[in-house]
């Protein structure tokens, strides 16, 4: 692949994935009651469609409750959603996205409040963490009430994908996780050499998980979720180490193609490369990537996943960005309330639980179901649960923008750090 098509439409990367959708707050159906035997769900994952199908086939047979999937594809999803929403037209249930991009549904209506239905039988299902990362505060985000929006059945963790054939080749042992980031740069400089096109990559969009996960070696969740905030500066020198390994891998020359993949497709590209051609060593992802993978590359198997290194001179534990994975919510403007509700609460339940870790390899929500039920290939994800960060604050669109923007620019070479922390500040203080 090509440098420049490696590096996609950041324009619309920048755009049209993180801007906030016009919403309008309309329904077709304003019924709340259920009653309904069919149900829509309209799906974003593509490794977790056949676990679904599998599911709502079981749902039917033990209820006569028929659950359609669309799934229109995860770079189809948003504007599908949109429209949907703009239109009137929404699911009875749908994949919630992460918060930031959820936000403008959330306050025009299109999620039912699911926090009054989890504190009775419903709330064991649901770890503490799991449930602490769906909660919305009140005055964390404006114009929207406290409350749990949306139900989920996987927990995401961010962190490695290594392939471990590519590690053995270059006499690097895949077995052995380096004790810090200049270990692990030496590591991946090894496997460049003998690849002769690097040994590293990550997707733009997810260069927000990569700074708040190397960061947080020096800063603590309540720094971070001040700067998240918009009360405390990105320029910060926590946040200048943290976006400084980038700045390190790109001088060592172990970046892939010597660039950063953009566009809205662009970590499906980057999975694409670590999964199906198995040409890249090392991906950064979240463990929700295990189900792509299963879904697109079942007979690759030779990789495992781990954290990121701490840094070398860091003062704070290090932590993981992450958050709950794929969940659902609930359209309460809809004819299928009720129904929705309970298709969804089944969805949760331990038996169905375990069919997604079974079937997808995912890091369950449920703490009913056994660890050693967990995977290989997602083990080293799960046991970054306990270091989640416990972030409030969504990370703003236009400082989003600004970083998957402003990295692809440091990768190329054509800015440096704190010119990119110069404008994820300018931005956020602009949006405000």
């Amino acid at each position: 692949m090509t440098r420049r098509r490696l590096l996609g439409l950041a324009a619309a990367s920048a755009g049209a994935a993180f801007s906030g959708p016009v919403l309008t707050g309309c329904s077709k159906d304003s019924s709340s009651g259920g009653g309904s035997t069919s149900l829509t769900f309209m799906n974003q994952s593509r490794g977790q469609v056949k676990a679904l199908e599998k599911l709502v086939e079981t749902y039917q047979k033990q209820t006569g409750v028929k659950v359609v999937i669309d799934s229109p594809g995860p770079s189809n999803f948003p504007a599908k959603l949109q429209a949907k929403s703009q239109s009137g037209d929404m699911p009875d249930i749908y994949s919630t996205l992460t918060l930031s991009e959820m936000i403008p549904y959330y306050k025009a209506g299109w999620a039912l409040n699911l926090e009054p239905q989890l504190t009775g039988a419903w709330k064991p299902n649901f770890s503490p963490t799991a449930l602490k990362l769906t909660t919305v505060k009140d005055g964390t985000v404006d114009g929207l009430g406290a409350g749990i929006y949306s139900a989920h059945w996987e927990i995401q963790t961010s962190g490695l994908l290594i392939n471990t054939k590519s590690f053995e080749s270059a006499g690097v042992d895949p077995k052995a996780p380096p004790a810090a980031t200049d270990a692990w740069i030496e590591q991946l400089k090894a496997i460049s050499q003998k690849s002769g096109n690097g040994a590293f990559l990550m997707a733009s969009s997810l260069s927000p998980q990569f700074l708040l996960t190397h960061a947080s070696n020096w800063l603590t969740d309540q720094e971070i979720n001040a700067t998240l905030a918009g009360t405390a500066s990105w320029k910060s020198d926590g946040w200048r180490k943290g976006l400084q390994l980038l700045a390190e891998l790109t001088a060592a020359g172990v970046i892939v193609n010597k660039a950063l993949p953009g566009g809205n497709g662009d970590n499906p590209t980057v999975e694409k490369f670590f999964f199906n051609v198995q040409d890249t060593a090392t991906i950064f992802d979240g463990s929700v990537a295990i189900g792509v993978a299963r879904a697109t590359a079942p007979d690759f198997t030779e990789y495992t996943s781990q954290g990121l290194p701490k840094a070398t001179n860091g003062t704070q534990k290090a932590r993981v960005s992450g958050g709950v994975g794929k969940g659902a919510c609930i359209n309460p403007k809809g004819k299928n309330v009720d129904a929705a509700l309970k298709f969804v609460q089944w969805l949760t339940e331990p038996e169905q639980a375990k069919v997604f870790v079974d079937m997808v390899g995912l890091i369950p929500a449920n703490p009913q179901v056994k660890e050693s039920d967990v995977p290989a290939q997602v083990a080293g994800f799960a046991s970054l649960v306990d270091t989640l960060q416990i972030v409030p604050t969504p990370f703003g669109a236009d400082a989003r923008t600004a970083l998957i923007s402003g990295v692809q620019g440091l990768v190329l070479k054509e800015k440096n750090v704190d010119q990119v922390l110069e404008e994820m500040d300018t931005a956020q203080k602009r949006a405000k």
